[in-house]
């Protein structure tokens, strides 16, 4: 592992995650990788994913991967690098969807973890802390939302929560 670290920022919708996450990465002097888990279903994400890469300009490689993560880390994380994963909670939606186990892919992305040495920043949703959904695949959701968030959150050196814009930092091990 590089002095960099690596990070998972958590937070709610529109809390200011993925900015706070941006931002973190806009301050090192490694080539910006955007990894991408949304896909463009609709005509409101293709607007959604069109403001976001007009957002980071330029200066960011885009790939977008909406279930092979661990492949694709592993084929892009290399020295002079840092990747920012947004996001979790759409990679996850996408390997229910398809009807992929999420425990065995979250194994499979701990163990990429655990030797990897380049900074990956992981942007995730915090979705507990309201209302308990209605339906059952709603329920399967937010429940297999919550072990993956904690499993990437002991797997990595920081975590860090944002609501309302603000960072708070639950894990610092690593100055990033």
């Amino acid at each position: 592992m590089t002095s960099l670290g690596t990070t998972l920022v958590l937070g709610g919708a529109r809390s200011g995650k993925s900015a706070f996450a941006e931002r973190l990465i806009d301050e090192m002097s490694l080539t910006k990788v955007y990894l991408a888990t949304a896909t463009a279903g609709d005509d409101e994400m293709q607007a959604r994913i069109a403001q976001h890469r007009k957002q980071r300009g330029e200066t960011w490689i885009t790939i977008e991967e909406p279930l092979a993560l661990v492949d694709t880390l592993t084929r892009e994380s290399t020295i002079g690098r840092v990747i920012l994963v947004d996001c979790l909670t759409l990679w996850l939606s996408n390997l229910m969807m398809a009807e992929r186990d999420p425990e065995v892919e979250a194994k499979r992305l701990v163990r990429f973890l655990d030797v990897s040495r380049y900074p990956i920043v992981f942007v995730s949703n915090e979705v507990g802390l309201g209302l308990v959904p209605e339906t059952p695949i709603g329920r399967a959701f937010r429940d297999a939302q919550g072990r993956l968030n904690q499993t990437i959150a002991a797997a990595v050196n920081n975590v860090a929560f944002v609501a309302a814009g603000l960072p708070l930092w639950l894990k610092r091990f690593q100055e990033i």
